[in-house]
């Protein structure tokens, strides 16, 4: 009897799991399926080690493996360009990794085509060619230290002013500046004659060497002096702040006393300046004075070895405010043909007058001239007589630049003193019109020496003569 062999069952039934695709099999298929219907289902790519997700295939034209063209019923396609090539990646946990990217044969590449370029403006231009230039930043210290003394001296009064008013802003300080105000108002230091307040110390600091040297400024004399005469110093020409005039009259820095020994000079200016608080305290310092009659009587009648003002010496910028107007680069004229109210003071006090020629004071600044704006000319000579002095329209160039500001420029100040001219005091203070004619004709020829002496030294660049006007 035959046996039946029961075929042995599992104790369980394993489960049938379809196999997983690889994303080269998926891409195979999805080329042989890329012209269906534009509505199937996107394909399932299961990688390993990767949870299953949709991939949407990124373009819709037939992609080709790296290694090689696809083939479908055991032909190869030749897909449409552009092509797509399928790389299969590897990340560095192990995971594959499929990626597509666009490949064009050389053929295929896109052809660069040459078109007209059009540029704009190129910038900066307008810079290169700026009328603007700029200090460099390497300067030696020397001239930094001379250009902050010049700014300080030409900003004095701002200064002294912003000075006072600050500290009036303080409560703390008015019982002593309300004295000291009523002082400054009532004080007739500036005009009396004694120079009482004169610092010799403070006239030969080292730091008026730096303000000298700035342009560079020099002091000459044509003759010596005797300290046993006085003297009336006419300056010339005004320019716009008479910084020749202060450099060499104002301090020690151009060597005054060893030049003129036994001679105490005084550089007078405006009776107004004395009136600005803090700053008419520094300028008696300096042995400034007033520029008035009686100032002028005084000082040459008072002190010195005899009591009546031997060895005493003013300065007086002759062509004053009215000349400063006609303060051009390259000109020379002086306001000098109807002044002679110096010559008359030489003839009463019994001083000699000396002619005093700075070449290069016009040379500092340059202003608006009169041709070319009349009617800023015309309101500057109407706050002239008003108030008795004018403001210039100037400039020159700047702390950090060459061109733009009130700095003056670096330009060579060389002040000639001329030859003393005797003057014969005029008895009882009558003074002979006659002779004021003839000292004044004397001090002009003077001038006009020193011009024609010294101005193949002293002023080559000059573009007109001396001119004497009004």
């Amino acid at each position: 009897m035959a046996q039946t062999m029961a075929t042995p069952m599992p104790l369980y039934a394993e489960k049938q799991q379809p196999p997983s695709k690889s994303y080269a099999d998926a891409a195979e298929k999805e080329a042989d399926s890329i012209h269906g219907p534009e509505n199937t289902p996107p394909t399932q790519f299961i990688g390993k080690g990767e949870a299953e997700r949709q991939r949407s295939p990124p373009f819709s034209q037939p992609r080709h493996r790296k290694n090689g063209s696809l083939r479908v019923n055991g032909t190869s396609k030749q897909p449409k360009e552009p092509q797509f090539i399928v790389e299969d990646l590897q990340d560095k946990d192990g995971e594959q990794l499929t990626s597509t990217k666009l490949r064009f044969d050389d053929k295929q590449k896109p052809q660069r085509t040459q078109t007209e370029l059009v540029s704009g403006r190129r910038a900066g231009a307008k810079w290169e060619r700026s009328h603007i230039h700029f200090a460099p930043i390497s300067v030696p210290f020397q001239r930094r230290l001379q250009t902050f003394m010049v700014l300080a001296h030409t900003l004095s009064i701002p200064l002294f002013l912003t000075t006072f008013f600050f500290l009036c802003s303080i409560p703390l300080f008015w019982p002593l500046l309300l004295p000291y105000t009523i002082y400054v108002l009532l004080s007739s230091a500036p005009s009396s004659g004694t120079l009482s307040h004169r610092s010799p110390l403070l006239r030969s600091l080292p730091i008026w060497s730096l303000f000298a040297s700035y342009f560079p400024a020099r002091l000459h004399r044509s003759a010596r002096l005797e300290p046993t005469r006085k003297y009336i110093f006419g300056y010339h020409p005004h320019g716009i702040i008479s910084h020749g005039a202060f450099a060499a009259f104002g301090t020690e820095a151009l060597g005054f006393s060893q030049l003129f020994p036994g001679i105490t000079n005084t550089l007078l200016t405006l009776d107004t300046n004395f009136r600005v608080p803090l700053y008419r305290d520094y300028a008696l310092a300096l042995g400034l004075a007033s520029v008035s009659r009686e100032s002028c009587e005084n000082i040459l009648s008072k002190g010195g070895p005899n009591g009546e003002g031997m060895g005493r010496a003013i300065t007086i910028v002759v062509g004053g405010a009215r000349e400063s107007l006609d303060a051009q680069p390259g000109t020379l004229n002086l306001v000098l043909k109807r002044r002679k109210g110096f010559v008359k003071l030489a003839i009463r006090t019994g001083a000699d007058l000396v002619p005093v020629l700075a070449f290069g004071e016009n040379e500092l600044y340059d202003q608006v001239t009169s041709d070319s704006h009349p009617f800023v000319h015309k309101v500057q000579m109407a706050v002239k007589k008003c108030m008795g002095f004018t403001v210039p329209l100037f400039h020159a160039r700047g702390v950090f630049n060459y061109d733009v500001g009130l700095m003056p420029y670096r330009k060579p100040l060389n002040v000639v003193v001329g030859r003393p001219i005797k003057v014969v005091q005029a008895k009882d203070g009558k003074v002979d019109d006659g002779y004021v004619d003839e000292i004044h004709g004397l001090y002009v020829r003077e001038l006009e020496r020193i011009w024609e002496e010294w101005r193949e030294r002293f002023e080559v660049d000059r573009r007109v003569e001396l001119r004497v006007i009004e």
